[in-house]
């Protein structure tokens, strides 16, 4: 039974939201409406005004990629220290939501975000014209923390204006499609402007585009944090409240496996389109990105299915996809070694991600509207390590060249999800 802090009353009328799937505010009505009066603006305002700080995050790792081979020798170190500028930024965007989620339910999303936006903004500035290596590697962290208070400030927002409204799905497709593909077009984009500029092309864009949005965000940004809730705090026990939550485990893991599923397609690809299937770069930038059009298409129709099934309805459907489209592969693997063997079932399993990521913040975050900054960044860090986790495993232990990883990956991943949300519904239904 997952654990709410409030009085049973209130836990059973919960309960039975979530049987249908649907959404549960825990803010109560006059306040929900006064957030809502505040954050008046169209979906496509919305998309507008949240993606750049989520853009921007994932930019600066992906984007600096091209430029790794040359850092030795424009830092003055060997190529083993230069990973401290990937591992680095990885580690505290992650971790450093642990941080700025709880002060976000604190002192509120607004000066989280824009205190984000400046730290990256002026981090990417001096990383322009920093060519030693131990300050660089501090000007990384610093990027990387401002990247980690946007996002966590951005999807805590989210939370507080669209946890049971319809858009809601829709923004979080979106956010989450932007996190899965930027890695996949990221380092085209940063290849294309390094040869033209060197490290000055890399940097400026991203300090202009922190910069440009944190202004946008100072004029326009309200603050979302629910009132009734400044007592809340930075409370160790915040974190307890959400990690004992059932809803929450099984919408974060069927998140990481969502998520997992393209980084394992995004590694095992091209090695099979390329090397194996002779594509190329032009022929696989172009297949690859029909997998992007697929989840972007299904994220359009995600309302239409959550209003049919709802929040669990869709979740369940979306593994079941991922765990048909990994059986699928096995065809490929013994039995028809063809180009449409292997996109086939991947388009299938881009459906899949595209419902899963459209509800699983909603039905993992659904529970804490006092602490939505913490339960975030917990959201975030969580599946992220799971993914990466459990991805590189099957990557690396598993025949290159083939489609194995993702077969066992996606099958495991969702059955076992599977299995966790039907053994909730049974101890509910009990």
């Amino acid at each position: 039974m997952p654990t709410f802090p409030h009085a049973r009353s209130d836990a059973a009328a919960i309960l039975s939201t979530l049987r249908k799937g649907g959404a549960v505010v825990r803010t109560r009505p006059q306040n929900q409406i006064q957030i809502r009066r505040s954050w008046n603006f169209s979906l496509t305002a919305a998309l507008v005004l949240l993606c750049p700080f989520d853009l921007i995050a994932s930019l600066g790792m992906d984007m600096y990629l091209p430029a790794v081979p040359d850092m030795p020798g424009i830092l003055g170190t060997t190529p083993e220290r230069v990973q401290f500028t990937l591992s680095g930024y990885l580690v505290l965007l992650g971790m450093g939501q642990l941080v700025f989620g709880p002060l976000s339910d604190r002192l509120g999303r607004r000066p989280v975000l824009l205190t984000g936006a400046v730290a990256y903004t002026f981090a990417s500035l001096a990383l322009v014209w920093t060519h030693t290596f131990w300050p660089f590697v501090l000007l990384r962290i610093g990027q990387a923390a401002g990247g980690a208070a946007m996002l966590v400030a951005t999807f805590a927002t989210v939370r507080d204006v669209y946890a049971d409204r319809p858009e809601g799905a829709r923004i979080y497709g979106v956010m989450s499609a932007i996190l899965v593909f930027v890695p996949a077009f990221g380092p085209l984009l940063g290849a294309g402007l390094y040869e033209v500029g060197g490290l000055r092309a890399i940097f400026l864009p991203l300090a202009l585009l922190a910069a440009m949005a944190g202004l946008r965000a100072f004029r326009v940004w309200p603050e979302t944090k629910p009132a009734e809730h400044d007592d809340k705090g930075v409370q160790l026990r915040s974190f307890g409240t959400v990690l004992r939550n059932r809803d929450f485990w099984r919408y974060t893991l069927g998140y990481g496996v969502a998520m997992g599923s393209f980084f394992v397609y995004f590694s095992i690809a091209p090695a099979l389109l390329v090397h194996h299937y002779g594509y190329s770069p032009l022929g696989f930038a172009l297949l690859f990105g029909t997998v992007a059009l697929v989840l972007f298409g299904t994220s359009r129709f995600s309302n239409r299915m959550i209003e049919r099934h709802g929040l669990a309805g869709c979740f369940s459907r979306g593994l079941r996809l991922v765990v048909l489209g990994a059986l699928l592969l096995v065809v490929r693997e013994v039995a028809f070694d063809h180009v449409v063997a292997f996109m086939l079932p991947m388009w299938i399993i881009a459906v899949g991600i595209a419902l899963i990521v459209s509800v699983a913040a909603n039905g993992a975050l659904v529970a804490f509207s006092e602490i939505a900054g913490t339960a975030t960044a917990l959201y975030h860090c969580a599946s992220s390590l799971c993914f990466v986790a459990a991805g590189t495993a099957a990557v690396v232990l598993l025949p290159g060249e083939s489609a194995w990883p993702l077969v066992v990956y996606g099958t495991l991943g969702g059955s076992s999800v599977l299995l966790l949300s039907s053994r909730t519904a049974r101890e509910r239904r009990g």
